[in-house]
């Protein structure tokens, strides 16, 4: 038997990354005590991974780093693992936490258009992106990547996890430097977040129209469960922690086997096949992965109800501060490894979606939330705006701005129409997959989505309903 090297770089390499994640962290929260970072508001993750980036770049530039050296293509790799893992056990842990009993008080729809607002996002997202990557590819860029466009949602939308799955992919499609394009989104999407957001939250103050709360900024997603709740555990030697973590891993395994099994069926049926769904399943790995865990959450729910004597397994708190690790460890591990000198020649198409993809999101749910949230319009499209061009957790900081107790639906409706979004907007990875592979299917997908786009307009338009108090503050807010 070959006997382990311990003092190998190689050994250490992934441990060494998240050492580095982790010093980003701690210097990020110790930047956001200064007043300038504190009143930007802008995530302490994100901020972390801003400060990896601006670490790498000096680096570079100063000749510490080698672009080419084995060394540094390792560090960017795990970088892109983390980011690719990270979105999934996040997303698994908070599919099996149980839902908060109070989303189901009040309007029965609430979830459905929350998914539909985040879903309808999406697509005019991908709209504007698409727009603006044909025009240039057949005007002033006819080189560009004629799918790109459709990176906008990934990154604004779904955050870095996706941008950087489908940046790699049409990456691999012939988008040079599309990898970092999408994760450039996406970080422009947190800036888009806090600037914008800020913005407005002090154009709604000046305006006499909001109070500004007090409360102290957290990072990673923010709960209101119970830390003391009773679990399984509670009276057993093995720690509550540990079996949350081997409940959201065991469901991750499942996911992979899964994945695995089904691609390699495939392949022995029709390599292209293999090729077409395999790539789509393992990109969207954490759809499969939520979905397994909104299935095992359901067994746990019957086994509750046949042996109400029995603890519960989920231990909502615990679940929520594992998704909040898994996803600032993703955000920084994924604007961390953005590489900026691949944007050469892409940074006129960046900014140009980087401010209409903030414009048309702002605008579109201006819209929309006055007619689905018309008693909590404000902390509605705040928390939804902060969501659709950064994370959830840019969302509730928005909101606790102006709602710091979380006393408004607005939180809750984050949680349960992102639930909702997942079955709405599991026709966009269709698109996104779709889009890149010819010019007449880039134009198909556009088209499919206006239609969708209209589809989800109506519905919300129709479900969603103004007061007569709300029309007639409209009225005057247009009279000014």
């Amino acid at each position: 038997m070959q006997l382990i090297d311990y003092s190998q770089t190689s050994t250490w390499n992934a441990v060494l990354v998240l050492g580095i994640i982790a010093v980003m962290i701690l210097v990020a929260i110790h930047l956001r005590r200064y007043k300038v970072f504190h009143k930007s508001l802008l995530p302490t993750a994100v901020l972390g991974g801003f400060l990896m980036l601006i670490v790498k770049l000096v680096g570079v530039k100063a000749g510490v780093f080698h672009t080419d050296s084995e060394a540094y293509i390792k560090f960017n790799n795990v970088l892109q693992v983390l980011t690719y893992h990270g979105i999934a056990v996040g997303f698994i842990a908070m599919s099996l936490r149980t839902p908060n009993s109070d989303v189901k008080k009040g309007d029965k729809l609430v979830g459905p258009k929350s998914g539909a607002i985040i879903v309808s996002s999406y697509m005019i997202q991908g709209l504007v992106g698409l727009a603006i990557s044909i025009g240039l590819s057949y005007t002033v860029m006819p080189k560009l990547f004629r799918a790109s466009g459709i990176l906008l949602p990934m990154g604004y939308g779904q955050g870095p996890g996706q941008a950087n799955n489908f940046g790699t992919t049409f990456e691999g499609m012939g988008f040079v430097g599309g990898h970092s394009f999408g994760l450039a989104i996406a970080a422009a999407g947190y800036l888009s977040a806090c600037i914008v957001g800020v913005v407005y939250l002090n154009y709604l103050s000046r305006k006499g129209r909001i109070r500004r709360g007090e409360y102290e900024p957290v990072a990673g997603s923010v709960t209101v469960d119970n830390p003391n709740e009773i679990t399984e555990t509670a009276s057993e030697s093995l720690d509550r922690l540990s079996l949350q973590l081997a409940i959201v891993m065991g469901i991750y395994l499942v996911t992979y086997v899964l994945t695995l099994g089904v691609t390699e069926g495939l392949g022995a049926i029709s390599e292209g096949a293999k090729n077409a769904v395999g790539n789509l399943l393992w990109g969207f790995n954490f759809m499969v992965g939520s979905a397994l865990a909104i299935a095992t959450r359901a067994i746990f729910r019957k086994r509750f109800e046949a042996r109400p004597k029995d603890l519960k397994k989920q231990d909502n708190y615990l679940l929520s501060r594992i998704s909040g690790l898994a996803f600032d460890a993703m955000i920084v591990a994924g604007i961390g490894s953005i590489e900026p000198e691949q944007l050469s020649g892409l940074w006129v198409p960046f900014l140009l979606m980087a401010v209409a993809g903030a414009a048309v999101t702002f605008l579109h749910l201006r819209f929309v939330c006055r007619r689905v949230y018309p008693d909590y319009y404000n902390e509605g499209m705040l928390s939804m705006y902060g969501m659709m061009t950064g994370t959830i957790s840019s969302g509730v900081i928005l909101l606790r701005e102006i709602d710091p107790q979380l006393k408004t639906p607005a939180a809750n409706n984050l949680i349960i129409g992102s639930s909702y979004a997942i079955l709405l907007g599991a026709v966009l990875m269709v698109f996104v997959g779709m889009a890149p592979k010819s010019e007449v299917l880039t134009f198909v997908t556009f088209g499919l989505i206006f239609i969708y786009y209209i589809i989800l307009m109506l519905f919300l338009c129709k479900a969603g309903r103004k007061p007569e108090k709300q029309q007639e503050k409209d009225a005057e807010e247009t009279a000014e």
